[in-house]
C-alpha cells in the first residue's frame, strides 16, 4: 500500500505516482525522453540495460524490472535479460564500451565522486566519447531520483518478470512523453 493516497491503486510503480501528478509527471517524462529515447549514439536498449542496472543496484524492484523489459523488447532478447543484469550481464554479449559505461553507471550511484579519471580513462579506451560518458552520468543520476520516488512512496510492484513485458514493450514502441498523463485526469 502506497504512503499516500493515489488516484487508482491498480496502477503500479511509477505509474500510479504519474496518474496521482500529471504536472510532475509531464517534466519527468520529458527527461525520460531525452535521456532513453532521443538520438544518441548509445542505442536505446542500451540507455534502458543502464536504467535497469542503475535501479536494480538501488534495489527498485519495479525500475529495474521494468526497464529491463524495455531493454529486452529494444534487444529483442527474452524475459530472462532482466535476471541477466541483476547477475551483471553474464549470459549477455555486450561490448567493453558498454561495460566501462556501466561501471561508471555503479559509481554515480554510490555517489557521483565516486566516478574517477581511472573509469573514464576506460571508458574512453574502449570507444566511449565524451557525449556518452556524460549520458550515461545523466541517466544513472536521474535514475537514481525516479527510483527514490517509485521506492520512497511505497508504491507496489508486479512479482514477476513476465508481468513487466507488456510495460516494457510498450515503453520501447511508445517512449515516454507518449504515456504522460494528461494534466487535466
Amino acid at each position: 500500500m502506497a504512503h499516500i493516497q493515489l488516484n487508482d491503486d491498480n496502477l503500479p510503480g511509477i505509474i500510479g505516482l504519474m496518474h496521482y501528478s500529471p504536472e510532475t509527471a509531464k517534466p519527468l517524462n520529458e527527461l525520460a525522453e531525452v535521456l532513453l529515447v532521443s538520438d544518441n549514439s548509445l542505442t536505446r536498449g542500451e540507455r534502458e540495460l543502464i536504467a535497469s542496472s542503475v535501479s536494480y543496484w538501488n534495489d527498485c524492484h519495479f525500475c529495474h524490472t521494468s526497464h529491463g523489459a524495455a531493454a529486452a523488447a529494444l534487444l529483442e532478447k527474452p524475459v530472462s535479460l532482466i535476471a541477466d543484469i541483476k547477475n551483471g550481464l553474464q549470459q549477455t554479449d555486450v561490448s567493453s564500451k558498454m561495460r566501462a559505461l556501466l561501471d561508471i553507471a555503479r559509481q554515480v550511484q554510490k555517489g557521483g565522486r565516486h566516478v574517477t579519471t581511472a573509469h573514464i580513462d576506460k571508458a574512453r579506451e574502449a570507444g566511449a566519447t565524451d557525449k556518452e560518458m556524460h549520458d550515461t552520468v545523466l541517466i544513472a543520476a536521474a535514475f537514481c531520483m525516479y527510483n527514490r520516488y517509485v521506492d520512497g512512496l511505497a508504491t507496489w510492484a508486479p512479482d514477476t518478470d513476465e508481468a513487466f513485458m507488456h510495460i516494457g514493450e510498450m515503453l520501447a514502441e511508445k517512449g515516454y512523453v507518449a504515456v504522460t498523463p494528461a494534466e487535466t485526469e
